[in-house]
């Protein structure tokens, strides 16, 4: 496999540069400052709030044009596809997944390879939605990712050599592992992927430095949870909102990870739709599908849900990561909050520590399956005619065209969250889906969907859009249209930045209070990954992964064809300002 380190522009300059933080093992208290620290990135999300926000203010609308690339890193071979990972950095090195189940170390000092680790896939696989793979965590001497054949794996950050492996579940029955692992209090914490394949979705979680199981709670009702290898409750109640066997089957994957609040001492998953997508198979709400649950992570029970989509019947996924903040009421007070801009295109402020809803609004100009959120009940108010129809024993039903897609207003693209403008930034997505339901029956390991689908633009200008949203109000602060739809993340900064990327390549900066671009580089392939930024010997460094791919190539429809042209790539690009 070829690969090469490309020396760009400053790289003489970056020769005897360290990094400006801690050596030696990652702890947890290094974990939970993470969000504060500049010297390196532990987490997915810059923080295990999944906030996205840099304190460093270095580079800055003032002198971000003068960003210029450092080094970039080639994944090589011919394994390209979606690139989606968010690096980690600690102890002078960048440790970066790629597509294909890969993980590579690098020094940040030159982009030099230190190693790469290639996990072994069995044939049969069966990734919904491209072979990617969004990040790994640290702890201890120890970086940890899982695979697309559902394995959980803990290799030494200085070698790359495995140190524990352990299988998350039978990838023969559809399961796989796309996500960033979330390290908690010495656990790590991994979700399920393969929703559409009728798996049931849950959370593990293992003792980070031993691989073996703590506790598993399910998030689909009926099933049983375990904690330390005993009986630790039934998920809600069974039947309660599942008719019949349907919940043996109920989906409700876990496939975007997880995110943790020290304040109020709970983990936040986003659940997926629940199976089939033949919403008239399963009547009910369908707990706890397309919903945010919230579990104690010292004991493994939920104690808080709030479901957005009941009685799903688009896959809204409910997977949409939930950003924790701090929000003043009408009365003055400070309420820890959080944000989920979630795939049924309205944006969602929980409480987060009852889970009460404090507000919901839109965030994409259409969305036509709902006409609001009621704030009082905090459910949707349905338009009943833009439900699919129900099939017949061999027929499909009714077709409607319905709005957000079932790629959502927005995916597995990461909002971010500024405390100091209080606006949450959102990559957006403007388009529609024919879709209709169809007979279905579950066979272990195939797909079981039980509808048809296409989706198409909604306007000729543009798909994507990064706006900006005031949590409180509800109003849409300012946006940037993108011709393609977006499928990168955002970051900002406390310099006034925003960072986000396109499939069109461009890794861009814009100012954080009124979304003008201040500054654009093109990677060479499509931006659909998240960028973070850290601090060494005193500079500030800005980082991405580039390579076009993941699920609108895939299942995109007429959008597919009108992105097309774009190429695929890998590669991790690091910036910082101009001598």
């Amino acid at each position: 496999m070829q690969r090469k380190t490309l020396s760009m522009l400053v790289a003489a300059a970056l020769a005897g540069v360290s990094m400006a933080a801690a050596a030696g093992p990652v702890t947890d208290e290094m974990i939970l400052n993470d969000a504060k620290s500049t010297g390196d990135v532990l987490t997915f999300g810059m923080g295990t709030n999944g906030q996205r926000y840099s304190t460093l203010s270095k580079i800055n609308t003032g002198n971000v044009k003068k960003l210029v690339p450092a080094w970039a890193f080639q994944f090589g071979g011919e394994k390209q596809r979606g690139q989606e990972s968010q690096p980690v950095i600690h102890d002078g090195k960048i440790f970066v997944t790629a597509s294909y189940s890969r993980m590579y170390a690098v020094d940040a000092k030159t982009g030099k390879e230190l190693w790469q680790y290639d996990h072994r896939l069995p044939e049969g696989i069966m990734p919904c939605c491209d072979v990617v793979n969004r990040g790994a965590a640290l702890y201890d001497n120890l970086v940890i990712f899982g695979t697309l054949d559902a394995q959980l794996v803990a290799l030494d950050q200085n070698t790359g050599k495995v140190v524990w492996k352990e299988k998350i579940d039978e990838f023969s029955a559809g399961y796989s592992y796309t996500a960033a692992p979330l390290v908690v209090k010495g656990l790590v914490i991994t979700g399920v992927s393969g929703g559409e394949f009728g798996i049931v979705g849950r959370l593990d979680a293992r003792d980070a430095k031993t691989g073996k199981i703590v506790w598993t709670r399910p998030v689909v009702e009926g099933h049983m949870g375990y904690l330390n290898g005993k009986e630790n409750g039934i998920t809600g109640e069974t039947n309660a909102s599942w008719p019949g066997d349907t919940w043996k089957t109920g989906g409700s994957s876990t496939w975007l990870g997880a995110t943790y609040d020290a304040k109020t001492n709970l983990v936040y998953v986003g659940t997926g739709n629940p199976a089939p997508w033949n919403s008239h198979t399963r009547p009910g709400d369908n707990l706890y599908s397309c919903s945010t649950v919230a579990i104690n992570p010292d004991t493994g029970k939920i104690v808080w849900h709030y479901q957005n989509t009941p009685n799903d019947g688009w896959d809204y996924d409910g997977v949409n990561e939930f950003v924790t903040f701090d929000m003043k009421g009408a009365d003055g007070k400070t309420v820890r909050a959080g944000g989920k801009a979630d795939r049924n295109g309205f944006f969602f402020v929980n409480d987060a520590e009852s889970g009460k809803l404090l507000n919901a609004f839109p965030f994409v100009d259409k969305v036509t399956w709902a006409s609001k959120i009621d704030l009082e009940s905090g459910r949707p108010v349905y338009d009943d005619a833009n439900r699919p129809g129900n099939p017949g024993a061999d027929k499909q039903g009714k077709t409607v065209f319905s709005a957000p897609s079932f790629l959502g207003g927005k995916n597995q693209q990461q909002i971010a969250y500024s405390p100091d403008t209080g606006l949450f930034y959102v990559p957006a997505n403007e388009w529609g889906m024919d879709i209709w339901n169809e007979p279905i029956s579950y066979k272990k390991g195939a797909a079981f969907l039980g509808a048809g689908f296409n989706i198409k633009p909604l306007f000729e200008d543009y798909i994507g859009a990064l706006r900006a949203f005031d949590p409180k109000t509800g109003k849409k602060v300012w946006e940037v249209k993108n011709n393609a739809p977006l499928w990168g993340g955002a970051m900002t900064t406390k310099g006034g930045l925003v960072f986000y990327g396109t499939p069109e390549g461009h890794l861009k900066a814009l100012d954080a209070k009124s979304g003008k671009e201040l500054w654009s580089f093109q990677t060479g392939s499509g931006v659909v990954a998240p960028p973070v930024s850290w601090e060494q010997d005193g500079e500030q460094y800005i980082a991405v992964v580039s390579g076009w791919g993941g699920a609108v190539p895939l299942w995109g429809g007429d959008v597919a064809k009108r992105v097309n042209y774009l190429n695929q790539g890998g590669a991790l690009w690091v910036f910082k300002l101009a001598n």
